[in-house]
């Protein structure tokens, strides 16, 4: 039964139907303008006059030449017109751009995102002979490249959590509250996150640090022979007489978890003046620059696995791979690229 109180509202930009059309003929062979036809059909009047236009053909009547609407020449050019809509499908006519992709994902294991938009930075293919990011992972998700989802790294693991902010039991020095607007922002370089990565958690292991630059994404690796507070510091002090006086330039701040390995850093400020500051408890998306470097480290050192079996030069070849991955948050520059220009502008 039809409801009289239907107050539903046509939506805006809906393609007319079969139904339509033929409202149109008839409403138009009764003398009706464009213009009342769509106030009868909610609808606007440049609309009715196109589907005339296109639905009207030439007839000869009683020897007389005659033009006629008909809704089935409307509805047979709708449909002809839909089917040349839409993105071409370019996977063919992309091929060498596909072998390029799954070439570098295997060899350098770099991202897709980060094969595709270096591609395009470089100009190494003509715009019409590559495809998108998105297109890529389409291709990825239909089975046509030779790079399957699994051997996406985040892909199978990527996971949210709700973010918590908890008090501190142990005061180790300066929160990370009361960091400055250029910090948090990203707008001036030389504030760097610092973490340590362990390997094997048994006694006497050896252990990463690592500290990234929060704008240029820099990461340098250091291996430790413990997670002790007396490793971190000497590590820093190792690195802070490689640096010489450009030290406190380049290293204006660093911002800390609670660790224990971190319970002397704020002793650093008093030997170089760089800042120290320390997030929050177990929050350590405040440090996520860090965090997403040390997910990269993980690639090539798997949580319980020896950090003894990885020689030192093994560990500059990790942080080398690390700086030579290309970033879209850097316009598929790479943090090594983004952290020269940064040290010219010093210079």
């Amino acid at each position: 039964m039809d409801n009289i109180n239907d107050t539903s509202i046509q939506r805006k930009n809906k393609h007319l139907n079969v139904f339509e059309r033929g409202q149109i003929q008839l409403l138009h062979n009764e003398g009706l303008t464009p213009y009342a036809i769509g106030k009868k059909l909610g609808r606007a009047s440049n609309t009715i006059r196109n589907e005339l236009s296109r639905g009207t053909v030439t007839q000869i009547k009683a020897n007389k030449v005659v033009k006629v609407y008909y809704p089935d020449t409307g509805q047979a050019i709708y449909e002809r017109n839909r089917a040349n809509c839409g993105a071409k499908f370019k996977f063919l006519s992309c091929s060498h751009f596909i072998r390029f992709v799954e070439t570098r994902f295997y060899e350098n294991t770099h991202s897709i995102d980060a094969i595709c938009g270096v591609a395009k930075l470089h100009n190494l293919f003509d715009v019409d002979k590559m495809v998108c990011t998105k297109t890529l992972y389409n291709y990825i998700n239909l089975g046509l490249l030779g790079i399957a989802n699994i051997d996406l790294p985040l892909k199978v693991k990527r996971s949210t959590k709700r973010k918590r902010i908890r008090k501190h039991k142990k005061i180790l020095g300066r929160n990370i509250s009361e960091r400055p607007v250029e910090i948090n922002d990203r707008s001036e370089f030389g504030h760097w996150e610092i973490d340590s990565v362990i390997g094997k958690k048994t006694k006497g292991e050896p252990t990463l640090m690592t500290i990234t630059e929060r704008k240029t994404r820099k990461e340098l690796i250091r291996k430790i022979p413990d997670q002790t507070s007396e490793s971190i510091m000497n590590a820093l002090k190792i690195l802070a007489a490689d640096a010489g006086n450009l030290f406190s330039t380049v290293f204006k701040s660093i911002t800390a978890d609670n660790g224990s390995e971190f319970a002397d850093l704020s002793t650093m400020e008093e030997m170089t003046g760089t800042r120290i500051y320390f997030a929050h408890p177990y929050t350590s998306s405040e440090r996520g620059t860090n965090e997403r470097h040390n997910g990269l480290i993980r690639r090539f050192i798997p949580k319980g696995k020896s950090l003894l079996n990885y020689s030192v030069d093994d560990i500059a070849k990790i942080q080398n791979w690390c700086n030579t991955l290309p970033r879209k948050i850097l316009k598929y520059l790479t943090p090594d690229e983004a952290f020269n220009d940064e040290l010219y502008k010093i210079q």
